[in-house]
């Protein structure tokens, strides 16, 4: 019989792309609803934020024994871009350009040293 749980190495990434597009709309989806008072974008994107906790802090505390704390930083930065890019695309509709391309490339390229080995 085949296991419902991921791998120790992917639970926290998958928990992390889950948080990171709750926390993506908490806080960017109200660009959408201008005319909406700010105490109620406000309170809803509470609301919204404290499922994206209810997934990140597990993700943070499973990745652990797996990651360190910096490798687990850099995976959720890596996540939130790209979950950020497919959202202000897709919801949004804003351009993505080659200067957005670049500017993540940096950071991903950022993001391989904290991976690999000393120097």
């Amino acid at each position: 019989m085949t296991s419902l749980v991921p791998p120790a190495w992917l639970a926290p990434i998958i928990l992390l792309v889950l948080s990171n597009v709750f926390m993506t709309i908490a806080w960017y989806g109200h660009l959408k609803f201008k005319s909406a008072p700010l105490i109620t974008v406000i309170l809803v994107s509470w609301g919204i934020a404290f499922v994206e906790y209810c997934l990140a802090v597990p993700a943070n505390r499973i990745g652990h024994g797996t990651y360190t704390a910096a490798e687990l930083k850099t995976i959720q930065e890596v996540i939130t871009l790209a979950v950020f890019a497919v959202f202000s695309v897709v919801f949004l509709k804003e351009a993505f350009t080659v200067n957005h391309l670049v500017g993540f490339t940096l950071i991903v390229a950022g993001a391989f040293f904290v991976f690999k080995a000393p120097l």
